[in-house]
């Protein structure tokens, strides 16, 4: 069983990921979502196994994304920023975009 993240700690990086970083949640999905078209995406959720997201695809439906953690499952707030970060940094490598700097 994955482990499950307080209401709190979901509702938090969510409003963080679909408030400033909507651009991420973008190449995310394109780089993870097995060559589906995707125009927009929003991530809905996450767990210690990995993050949720929901694409919105080019002829108008939609589709949901699972992406495991790259360094595998996590149980702490902190290593959910770790392995977004992460997540960026590998979908940025498949599709050829320069990542930016990490602060």
């Amino acid at each position: 069983m994955p482990h499950h993240f307080d209401d709190a700690v979901v509702t938090a990086v969510l409003r963080h990921m679909n408030g400033d970083h909507g651009d991420d949640n973008l190449l995310i999905t394109r780089a993870f979502g097995d060559g589906i078209d995707v125009a927009t995406a929003t991530m809905t959720g996450f767990d210690g196994d990995g993050g949720l997201w929901r694409a919105d695809l080019a002829d108008g439906s939609s589709a949901d994304v699972r992406v495991p953690w790259p360094g595998g499952a996590i149980t702490e707030r902190p290593e959910v920023r770790r392995e977004i970060v992460a997540l960026y940094d590998l979908a940025c490598e498949r599709l050829g975009v320069t990542p930016r700097p990490h602060a």
